[in-house]
C-alpha cells in the first residue's frame, strides 16, 4: 500500500500524484538566470565534472533534481563561487547551491549578468517509473 514516512496510507494516496508530477520534473533541468558573475561548467556525473567561476542570480525554468522533499517552483535563487573538478569540490554556495544530480549530465554558464544551466539526471527516470509502484528510490516524494 502507500505509505509515508510523514503521514500514512492517507497521506501517500494524497501526494501520489503530485509526487509523480514533481518526479517528472525532477529529470531535466532548464533554466536561465540573471544576476552578476562570470563561470562556466561541464558535467557527465559528480566524478567528471568542472565548473570554475561565480555568481549570484535569481533563475526561472526548470528546476532539476530536488535531492530532497521540497516543491520544485519555477523561478528562485541560485549561488555558486569556487572550482570544483571532479570531487574535489572547492565550491560555496550553501542553501542556494544548484544542487546538481550525482549522475547528471550538463553544462552552465554565467556571462557578467545573463547565464543558463542545462542538464538531464539519469537516476531520477528510474525514480520516476519505481514511483508508480510508490517506491521512492530518490527520497524526495512527500
Amino acid at each position: 500500500m502507500v505509505e509515508s514516512e510523514g503521514g500514512g496510507v492517507i497521506h501517500g494516496v494524497l501526494m501520489y500524484l503530485p509526487n509523480r508530477i514533481f518526479d517528472v520534473f525532477d529529470i531535466v533541468r532548464a533554466r536561465v538566470r540573471l544576476g552578476p558573475g562570470i563561470g562556466v561548467g561541464v558535467r557527465a556525473t559528480e566524478l567528471a565534472d568542472v565548473f570554475v567561476g561565480f555568481y549570484s542570480s535569481v533563475f526561472v525554468g526548470i528546476h532539476g533534481p530536488r535531492g530532497e522533499p521540497k516543491i520544485p517552483w519555477p523561478v528562485g535563487f541560485e549561488s555558486l563561487a569556487g572550482v570544483e573538478v571532479s570531487v574535489a569540490d572547492g565550491t560555496t554556495g550553501g542553501a542556494t547551491d544548484p544542487n546538481y544530480g550525482m549522475v547528471e549530465f550538463g553544462a552552465d554558464a554565467q556571462i557578467l549578468i545573463v547565464g543558463f544551466a542545462v542538464g538531464v539526471e539519469p537516476f531520477e527516470v528510474l525514480d520516476f517509473v519505481l514511483g508508480f509502484l510508490t517506491i521512492d528510490f530518490a527520497e524526495d516524494d512527500f
